[in-house]
């Protein structure tokens, strides 16, 4: 009876043998696929083999033959992913600091199911995610699924928001307060994700790390903010706000020299208005929401980058730069 009903099973079998144990270098014989086949309870004759391919290559599957030694038997050469496909995104889960190392194992191995046992093992030697930061909420799945279903039904989320202290140890912000908010968008920035959502009781556009929220819930609240989001460009925003810490919003003028040209565009976009200021420097005029971070920025580039205008963001600069001093 088991047999029976395997052998109805037998073209699909057949697939999951090319996709397993062939690529463009290895093939797999007639009298391979009939010993596979037997494992699994299905009976197989050379000529239903034949029969069995062709119908396959009728259907669509780039299946090749070749007698050659190196290459004998069957290849399946054209999947939906190609190798170096897969390992972008083994690379992209790796580095991803919101996906925990649990996580990250679990996708890299389903990640691999989608090539054969050969390729597979390649994915394998690039996985050195024991090493890098991770982030140690295993919710983050469940926070993105609540996010985009917030969004998509029109409703606010409530969560609570925590952070790290010196122990180590999680621990929440306002005392474990609910926090209330209509989400509107996920920014992927500094390798992590964010949740642009409106504050009703700050009336502004707030972001949140969300791997840093916990508990969260849809609301049956309708969302607000939305014609203020609309005014929004997410590149922008993400681009004005430097590792995604807040601030006052202003219009920044700052000078270069011509050498930080690339720093500037991938920072800002191409769509940064460059002026040539003499032979050795350039300026641009964009809006920042100016924080310790921007500072910090600014400081990395050394003389090479200044503030130009306004005089106030000019004395916070300096005013920055004089406390760090204090310290040394």
């Amino acid at each position: 009876m088991a047999k029976s009903s395997n052998q109805k099973l037998k073209l699909l079998y057949i697939v999951k043998l090319l996709q397993e144990k062939t690529n463009e270098e290895q093939g797999i014989t007639t009298v391979q696929l009939i010993e596979e086949l037997e494992r699994y309870g299905i009976k197989a004759e050379r000529k239903s083999i034949y029969t069995d391919i062709e119908a396959l290559q009728n259907f669509g599957y780039d299946i090749v033959s070749s007698k050659a030694k190196e290459k004998g038997g069957y290849r399946l050469v054209s999947r939906t992913f190609e190798l170096a496909e897969l390992k972008l995104l083994v690379d992209a889960v790796q580095a991803s600091k919101f996906i925990t190392l649990k996580k990250s194992r679990e996708l890299i191995g389903k990640i691999g199911s989608l090539t054969n046992q050969m390729d597979a093992k390649q994915l394998k030697r690039q996985v050195y995610v024991s090493d890098r930061i991770k982030t140690e909420n295993e919710s983050i799945y469940y926070n993105v699924d609540y996010i985009h279903r917030a969004i998509q039904e029109n409703l606010k989320i409530s969560f609570r928001y925590f952070e790290w202290n010196i122990d180590k140890k999680m621990q929440f912000k306002r005392d474990g307060e609910i926090y209330v908010v209509s989400p509107h968008q996920l920014i992927w920035n500094d390798e992590y994700y964010y949740m642009v959502a409106y504050d009703e009781k700050a009336e502004m556009m707030k972001h949140y790390r969300v791997d840093k929220m916990n508990d969260i819930s849809l609301t049956k609240e309708p969302r607000s903010g939305i014609e203020l989001f609309q005014t929004m460009k997410p590149a922008t925003y993400s681009s004005k706000t430097f590792s995604m810490f807040g601030g006052k919003d202003e219009a920044v003028t700052l000078e270069f020299e011509n050498h930080f040209a690339g720093v500037v565009i991938d920072r800002f976009g191409k769509d940064v208005e460059i002026r040539k200021r003499d032979e050795d420097h350039f300026s641009i005029r964009v809006n920042i929401a100016v924080s310790g971070q921007f500072y910090g920025w600014i400081t990395g580039l050394g003389k090479g980058a200044r503030i130009l205008l306004p005089e106030n963001i000019k004395l916070e600069y300096e005013d920055y730069l004089k406390e760090i001093l204090k310290g040394y």
